[in-house]
């Protein structure tokens, strides 16, 4: 079988062109000056996109092992944390802390829904001590968005740190750790910006750094452990161990692509391409997941399917009929999900989408207007495909 024409999937995303050639550049020594100031320059430019001036690490392994990694550093048995659920993520995270010894409070709230700052300030009141938050800031497989930018600071109000999975939004929506008061954010580098997979790219605070060093259970001499990175790499100037060499001109690539196009204007296109994306939904007669556009991420679109039709089966009819990649639920619900990352939230991706799932659901007997639904993205599919690349 041939690669699908479009990959309307939410993540891994389709890398450009320009990203593409720079994983064809030649691999080096990863001590030699050519690499060190490559991977400096990429550290940096994602501390532009994110607006920090916290320490960015690049840890090589996919965001799941940052999220292990920051995890592992930062818990204590006993320690009381706070952790918010609003998708399989958000659980899963709690799985992990309670197995590192943790005392766990969960609020947890619907899959369609999220967990607002009010909920997070009385669970502050009422379970005294709380010591980290672990939030989920976009849940992909619902396709929700929490207002991460309103928990930071109420944390740090009552002494807590805050830990952020942000793997679907880095670079498709603003991710400020500083000006929201975050201690630690890990994302991914084969979505919004449209990198390679298997790297985690995080900033940690010097709160953060702070509890990690008194942690006596911190991973040391591992491919998990964000210390080494610190007093070897930041504080030092030595690689713990080899980089991923070709991964890292990737990423490099990537970001100065964002950077080129402008970091705000690189947010509005995903604005844009899921305003479409929705418009589309509702004029074709099908419903969003999220209870409400307000809490809709701009990275993807998630859509109820009608009842007697399977995820699976919709997803494999549109890629073996239509070349088309939708994402099916991961077990968040009877629903489908089309992204609108990086280069897929470019031009008429939105639209290719939307005429896949409309086709895909009409084999299978379910009458959708998708001639209006298709008109209706069209309109502000206009304003995306008018932007150069």
């Amino acid at each position: 079988m041939e690669s699908p024409a479009f990959m309307l999937n939410p993540g891994p995303a389709s890398a450009s062109s320009h990203t593409l050639r720079a994983l064809a550049t030649p691999v080096v020594y990863h001590n030699d000056p050519y690499f060190v100031e490559r991977f400096r320059r990429t550290q940096e430019r994602l501390a532009q996109i994110m607006e920090t001036q916290q320490d960015v690490v690049v840890m090589q392994g996919e965001c799941m092992m940052g999220l292990e990694a920051a995890a592992r550093s930062i818990v204590t048995p006993g320690m009381k944390c706070l952790n918010l659920i609003s998708g399989i993520y958000g659980k899963g995270m709690g799985m992990w802390l309670r197995s590192f010894g943790a005392e766990v409070i969960e609020i947890e709230v619907p899959f369609r829904d999220v967990v607002d700052a009010p909920a997070v300030a009385r669970a502050f009141e009422e379970h005294r001590g709380i010591q980290l938050v672990t939030v989920v800031h976009s849940e992909t497989p619902c396709g929700t968005l929490t207002p991460v930018e309103s928990i930071g600071p109420i944390a740090k109000e009552y002494g807590a740190l805050t830990m952020v999975d942000a793997a679907s939004t880095l670079g498709g929506v603003p991710l400020r750790p500083d000006e929201w008061k975050l201690d630690v954010c890990v994302g991914a580098s084969q979505k919004c910006l449209g990198a390679p997979a298997g790297l985690s790219l995080m900033t940690v605070s010097d709160d953060a750094w702070e509890v990690m060093r008194a942690n006596p259970n911190a991973p040391r001499a591992s491919i998990l452990s964000l210390l080494d990175w610190k007093e070897m790499w930041l504080d030092e100037g030595r690689f713990p161990l080899t980089p991923s060499i070709s991964d890292i001109y990737g990423l490099d690539a990537a970001c100065g692509e964002v950077l080129e196009i402008g970091v705000a204007r690189y947010f509005a296109r995903h604005e844009r391409a899921a305003a479409a994306c929705r418009a589309g939904v509702a004029a074709m007669g099908l419903e969003l997941f999220p209870r409400s556009a307000e809490i809709a991420s701009p990275c993807l679109t998630a859509i109820v399917l009608p009842e007697g039709i399977e995820d699976v089966q919709l997803c494999r009819l549109v890629r073996e009929r239509y070349d088309v990649v939708l994402g099916d639920s991961e077990g968040a619900g009877n629903i489908v999900r089309i992204g609108h990352m990086g280069v897929q939230a470019r031009s008429f991706g939105p639209l290719a989408g939307l005429c896949a799932l409309g086709r895909g659901l009409m084999e299978l007997g379910v009458q959708v207007k998708l001639g209006e639904g298709l008109e209706a993205a069209a309109m502000l599919v206009d304003q995306v495909a008018l932007e150069t690349a």
